[in-house]
């Protein structure tokens, strides 16, 4: 069987990168598409001579500059001749899925989410963005969602990373989607059987969705120990908000070694996880520790995070609504709750080999 696999871009390595290696090793002959190629960053995970790129990639300056270059995405993908292929998978969060391919091959596409800015978030997009950001917006995005519609029915089978994008694949394809979450390297990570150090940890790209700020402020007011670790584009705007704190202890460890983040991911109390994601590996991560989540209970974390068993819910973006959630996980840590072995007998749910058997059933359904 001749299979390729159709990523939206390979520049850097993240979550759905991972995702992609998991069906390479479900499909390890199998071809990658993709628009843009790092050969740089990416050769270790993705070979050079595995990976077909796009027309985009002649374009100067294309590996910095390809999330500008929306208005050619659609082109692009649609530009691959996939027909001698039997089987085709899409990871897609922005044009992959778009691809075509003929009514003999079968077409399965895993969304990590429609594409954010050209629905819900279009909004907060459009009003973070400059002069002529905006004015390309107002004249494209229609023609965008048309084709992001229209392409989306060209699928045979849709998994969405969580339920909560399955109910945004209906909403806004009209889609029917199968849940299968994404993989987590449970293996790698585990306990070290020693008891929880007294300090949180806010672990994730420093920008503005992910409000590190609210674990930051919570921290703070509380005078509790927080480590921060990561960076990103408010590196500096959050370490000016901690230095205000003079009765709290946070500290930012900056880019650290996988080894370095299992280690304080073993040994803190728990996680500080205030983002609304999709999905959000990192407090899966912290559960195969061991260790529960103080978590924003919206998106993904509902599906991660068992209330008042692998860690605790706040309903709001708010510093009070953090506040609460960590007096109320203190008081229950008081009285017994978050046992080691049931939290990361959660965490073993969501590993790599669970995701291989769920996507090798799907893409093979119908395949003789």
């Amino acid at each position: 069987m001749k299979v390729a696999i159709v990523h939206d871009w390979l520049t850097t390595y993240g979550g759905a990168e991972r995702v992609v290696e998991e069906m390479l090793k479900v499909y390890p002959e199998a071809d990658i598409y993709t628009l843009v190629y790092d050969e740089k960053k990416m050769s270790r995970h993705f070979p050079k001579e595995k990976v077909h790129t796009s027309f985009v990639q002649k374009i100067p300056f294309s590996k910095k500059l390809y999330t500008k270059l929306l208005f050619l995405m659609p082109k692009a993908f649609e530009s691959f001749d996939l027909t001698s292929y039997d089987l085709v998978i899409a990871s897609s969060s922005c044009c992959a899925k778009g691809v075509i391919t003929s009514p003999d091959t079968r077409f399965v596409a895993y969304i990590h989410s429609p594409m954010r800015y050209a629905w819900d978030l279009y909004y907060d997009y459009f009003r973070s963005s400059g002069f002529l950001t905006r004015f390309f917006m107002k004249r494209m995005m229609g023609k965008i969602r048309q084709w992001d519609y229209i392409s989306s029915q060209r699928i045979d089978a849709i998994a969405a990373n969580s339920s909560y994008i399955k109910r945004r694949i209906k909403k806004f394809w009209n889609r029917d989607a199968q849940v299968i979450f994404p993989p987590v390297d449970t293996e790698r990570l585990g306990p070290d059987g020693l008891p929880p150090e007294d300090f949180y940890v806010a672990f994730s790209r420093f920008v503005p969705y992910k409000r590190i700020d609210l674990a930051i402020k919570a921290c703070g007011e509380l005078g509790k120990k927080l480590v921060v670790i990561g960076s990103g584009s408010q590196e500096a705007e959050l370490k000016k908000l901690a230095s205000s704190y003079k009765n709290s202890v946070i500290t930012f460890t900056g880019r650290i070694s996988d080894e370095e983040v299992s280690a304080y991911l073993q040994k803190c109390k728990a996680l500080i996880f205030s983002a609304e994601e999709d999905f959000g590996i990192i407090p899966v991560e912290v559960q195969c520790c061991g260790r529960p989540v103080i978590a924003y209970g919206k998106g993904g974390a509902l599906e991660t995070v068992k209330d008042g068993v692998t860690g605790v819910y706040f309903d709001r973006q708010e510093t009070s609504s953090v506040k609460e959630a960590i007096l109320r996980f203190e008081e229950l840590s008081r009285n017994g709750a978050f046992d080691v072995k049931t939290i990361t007998d959660h965490a073993k749910t969501f590993s790599a080999q669970r995701f291989r058997e769920e996507i090798k059933e799907l893409a093979e359904r119908g395949l003789r």
